[in-house]
């Protein structure tokens, strides 16, 4: 017989079975008698409805006739077959039941066991993750510091690039600065030299008047001198390619005071003429000795116009090499500016 759940009767039954063997009928003890089957609220309202309905004392039972006595035992042994047979079907329900839960319960259990192993398996690999995690952490720690120094030692160097172009800018302003200034210091001894050598020819080309006029005079003033006119060109010619005016000089004069004392013999053999030749014979020693200060200074000036264009080819040897080497330009200026001042000198 198939029911929905656990009724009176059955309650009743486990109730009587219960003081029948001395046992106070709580609510515990009828759910477990129940086999811990049934709602605890169902069984105490189906406890308070048979508490109502007690058997009334055994005095009155005696007192009633044997026939409703044995009409009231059939129905307690009907009752209580009835009662047997739920409870039966209520244990094989109730076993039926437990083996299901048995078996949720295994299920369950091996499921739980499994998710114990998967949270287990997933516990190490979060281990192993949180590990590689910290040392992921390490490494990014390591990692920033070494970018924060990286970054640190990329400013600095900036920083001293920055100084290294300044200097570089510097360093250029001071070449321009000193190639302007070698440029006007070029232009300088250009100007100096062009005048010294504008100052050297007009000295050359004065002293080649005076020496015209030198010879002119003498040519006018006797014919004799012609000789020596010549060799005085010839003398002012070899001491400008040669600078021996010196030498040249006293051959000039060896053979000017030979010729004078020929000139001498002739006067004096010459009755009618001595006094003007005597005359003639000193103003030639006035003019031979202006002559020979004219020579003098004439040979110094070719000699000290050599030097300077010694001096100013060494000048401009020294700057060409000064040009290509820009870092000894300053020291070689003022070598430079030395010489021209000890040459103006």
């Amino acid at each position: 017989m198939a029911r929905g759940g656990i009724n009176r009767a059955i309650v009743q039954i486990a109730r009587d079975a219960l003081i029948a063997r001395g046992v106070n009928p709580s609510i515990n003890a009828v759910r477990v008698e129940l086999g811990n089957t049934g709602s605890m609220t169902t069984i105490a309202r189906y406890l308070g409805e048979l508490g109502k309905g007690d058997p009334l004392p055994m005095g009155r039972r005696e007192r009633l006739s044997d026939e409703l006595s044995g009409l009231v035992g059939q129905v307690l042994d009907r009752l209580l077959e009835e009662g047997a047979e739920e409870v039966a079907e209520a244990r094989a329900e109730l076993d039926k039941y437990r083996a299901s839960v048995n078996e949720q319960l295994s299920q369950t259990q091996a499921a739980l066991a499994e998710l114990q192993r998967q949270h287990d398996n997933l516990q190490a690999a979060l281990d192993i993750q949180a590990g590689e995690l910290s040392t992921c952490q390490s490494s990014l720690q390591s990692e920033l510091t070494r970018n924060a120094r990286l970054s640190q030692s990329c400013a600095d160097l900036e920083v001293r690039v920055h100084e290294k172009d300044e200097q570089v800018r510097s360093l250029e302003e001071k070449h321009l600065h000193s190639r302007d200034a070698l440029e006007h210091y070029r232009n300088a001894v250009k100007e100096q030299r062009d005048q010294e050598q504008q100052r050297h020819e007009g000295q050359v080309q004065q002293v080649q008047v005076e020496l015209r006029q030198l010879q002119q005079t003498l040519m006018v003033k006797q014919d004799e001198l012609t000789r020596l006119n010549r060799d005085n060109e010839r003398l002012l010619s070899e001491a400008r390619q040669q600078a021996k005016a010196a030498t040249t000089h006293e051959d000039a004069a060896l053979r000017l005071t030979g010729e004078i004392a020929a000139m001498k013999t002739a006067v004096a053999k010459a009755d009618g003429a001595k006094e003007a030749l005597q005359e003639q014979l000193g103003l030639s020693h006035a003019e031979s000795r202006r002559l020979e200060e004219g020579l003098s200074r004439a040979s110094a000036q070719l000699t000290e116009a050599q030097r300077l264009s010694e001096q100013y080819f060494a000048e401009l040897t020294q700057l060409r090499q000064t040009m290509d080497h820009p870092a000894v330009e300053n020291q070689s200026k003022n070598q430079i500016e030395n010489q021209s001042k000890n040459a103006t000198k």
